[in-house]
């Protein structure tokens, strides 16, 4: 079975390797599993038809729980030096601020995270540059022929391929839309000195349903200022058309506490843009091939689960699955589907989709059910507002002024242990 002809990079040299797991795709899922694995003393090869990542927009920020999961699989250190830790979140509703949060959260951009991993793979796990031109899958061995007619020889094969379709159709396997067009990410910097932003994150959620905003969120990657909004709308939408015309004007429009919080600004890049669909996977229980990451199922970014099922697929392969069959002859689908059955592997996937589909509902459905469930919460946030302001109108005047600054000023660092996970999920 063929895919299609590799386009830039040459492949490796022709010639043939034998190894424990080959995975297809040098992405976030691909390269992180190959380093877990190399860790293990595992023989891996890792395919990928660009020696460098290419451009790409896509996940930014993760929290303190995926960071647990990084230290967890030795990725720890470098992960830290590729991102930007944050330890405020102050959150706006209703156009006010209306909760600060004492969290861990890490920002980073995609392209150079991944090519900062591939730059930690050791030696002995080189990066194989070249396309898949044939694939076979059996119960005892996978076997890979590249483009220039080298061959990867493995007792496992692992499909880290993201949203590519070509591998998956070869081994027959199909993707299933179930929310086509679910959500579409931007993303675009931001020009405002650290004096007038000063606070770390900055998280807004829409005002109106009629806007179908979730939340808009920013944040520092290093010296830049960084910003996604996270919107239930198609590329196609003349709103969104109209908003990357004019993101400043759009913005003032929309969420004019931003200004308020962070004095004069302006957008400093082009407003990138990436839609999102929810899927699954369907065929994916055979032998000697298992599907991770984006290639198995895909979820709404703006929940921030992504990484997380990513993450917890590679652990649960590198620490469990894996080493457990390469005990033991063989390599058929009875093997292969202890890990789609893992109970900590369901519990992720099912964790991203419900929240991916609760977020969209609550955000835009008009239905009484829905109404009503907005009502409910925006009454409980409304009531804790006024019960904050009731209460501290009973403080000296100095305590309140003391209590404002401490809101408004940049917070010192606070130990790994304080850490209260964010939810962006229930607008």
């Amino acid at each position: 079975m063929s895919t299609e002809q590799g386009r830039e990079t040459p492949a490796a040299p022709t010639g043939r390797a034998e190894v424990d797991v080959a995975i297809v795709g040098a992405g976030l899922a691909g390269t992180v599993l190959a380093l877990s694995l190399a860790k293990a003393g595992r023989k891996v090869a890792l395919v990928d038809p660009h020696r460098i990542h290419h451009d790409e927009f896509r996940a930014e920020k993760t929290r303190a729980e995926q960071m647990g999961l990084f230290e967890k699989l030795g990725l720890g250190p470098v992960f830290r030096s590729l991102a930007t830790p944050m330890t405020d979140l102050h959150v706006f509703r209703f156009g006010q601020l209306f909760e600060r949060k004492q969290t861990w959260e890490y920002a980073f951009s995609y392209t150079p995270l991944v090519n900062g991993l591939r730059a930690a793979l050791p030696p002995h796990v080189p990066l194989t540059v070249g396309k898949v031109a044939e694939v076979s899958t059996g119960p005892d061995r996978q076997r890979l022929v590249l483009t220039d007619g080298s061959a990867i020889d493995a007792r496992l094969l692992v499909v880290a391929t993201g949203y590519s379709e070509a591998v998956r159709r070869a081994i027959g396997v199909e993707r299933i839309e179930e929310s086509k067009a679910h959500s579409l990410s931007m993303g675009f910097d931001l020009a405002i000195t650290s004096q007038d932003f000063g606070l770390q994150s900055l998280t807004f959620y829409g005002r109106r349903i009629a806007d179908r905003i979730a939340f808009l969120t920013l944040f520092r990657i290093g010296e830049r200022l960084r910003a996604n909004m996270f919107v239930y709308r198609t590329v196609a939408d003349p709103w969104v058309r109209t908003f990357r015309e004019n993101p400043q004007k759009m913005l003032l429009e929309l969420m004019p506490e931003i200004a308020e919080r962070c004095g004069g600004f302006a957008v400093a890049s082009e407003v990138e843009v990436r839609q999102v669909s929810l899927t699954t996977t369907r065929g994916h229980r055979r032998d000697g091939v298992v599907f991770i990451g984006d290639a198995f199922a895909t979820t709404c970014p703006a929940q921030g689960d992504g990484i997380h099922r990513v993450l917890t697929d590679v652990d649960c392969l590198s620490s469990t699955h894996i080493p457990a069959w390469l005990e033991t002859p063989g390599m058929a689908a009875e093997k292969i589907c202890a890990f789609y059955d893992d109970p900590i592997k369901i519990a992720a996937d099912e964790r991203a989709m419900r929240a991916s589909i609760y977020a969209r509902r609550i955000t835009t459905e008009t239905g009484l059910e829905w109404r009503l469930r907005r009502l409910r919460n925006n009454t409980a946030r409304h009531l804790m507002i006024f019960a904050r302001r009731f209460r501290d109108a009973g403080k000296p005047v100095t305590s309140r002024l003391a209590q404002e600054e401490l809101l408004s000023s940049e917070p010192a660092e606070r130990p790994a242990g304080n850490i209260i996970a964010s939810e962006l999920t229930n607008p």
